[in-house]
């Protein structure tokens, strides 16, 4: 083994950039310290919580957990597209990604819309407070993760679908644990 090769770590591994992995962790530790809290005080309230969590609209959720699965693979095929000189092709995927991002946010804005409707607000109930946080917080990375697929999309360099697709994937991860956690879980 080469000197240079033995002296590369798991830091250098990573694909994308170390700054982003450590905007990933943090941001995963923030929605997992959510996801704690919420536990922890549906266990003071059960029958509240899931009375509360009755009034979602569980269709709507599992749409937009297809919608951003599917746009998380078409984020993972931009870089490979890219690599094999396929550049219009990994554009294309990465704008895709961005529009089922947009799709997503559409799809949330109309469940908010219809709880408002029906007066239900932050204030309702405990439950609504953690489901307003936890899925406003998740709604405002994903237009952060529309963004920054557009702007990857438009500097399509391989590092930059590389950190692109790396945030993109942070944020369909916390709404893989989102969804069954507020929509599912009794």
């Amino acid at each position: 083994m080469s000197e240079a090769a033995s002296e590369l770590s798991v830091l250098d591994e990573l694909p994308g950039d170390l700054m982003m992995w450590v905007l990933i962790i943090s941001e995963l530790l923030v929605f997992g310290a959510g996801l704690t809290a919420f536990l922890a005080v549906r266990v003071t309230d059960p029958v509240g919580f899931a009375e509360a969590q009755n009034l979602l609209n569980r269709t709507a959720a599992g749409i937009n957990t297809i919608v951003l699965v599917t746009s998380g693979f078409l984020a993972a095929l931009a870089l490979p597209l890219r690599e094999a000189g396929q550049n219009a092709r990994a554009r294309l995927a990465l704008i895709a990604a961005s529009l089922l991002g947009v799709l997503f946010l559409v799809i949330k804005g109309a469940e908010f819309a219809d709880k408002a409707a029906h007066g239900i607000n932050w204030e309702s109930h405990a439950f609504f407070t953690f489901y307003y946080l936890l899925t406003g917080f998740h709604a405002a990375h994903v237009v952060f993760g529309v963004l920054i697929l557009w702007l990857v999309a438009w500097r399509d360099a391989p590092r930059n679908i590389e950190v692109g697709a790396a945030f993109w994937h942070m944020v369909d991860l916390v709404w893989v644990l989102l969804f069954p956690v507020i929509y599912l879980l009794q």
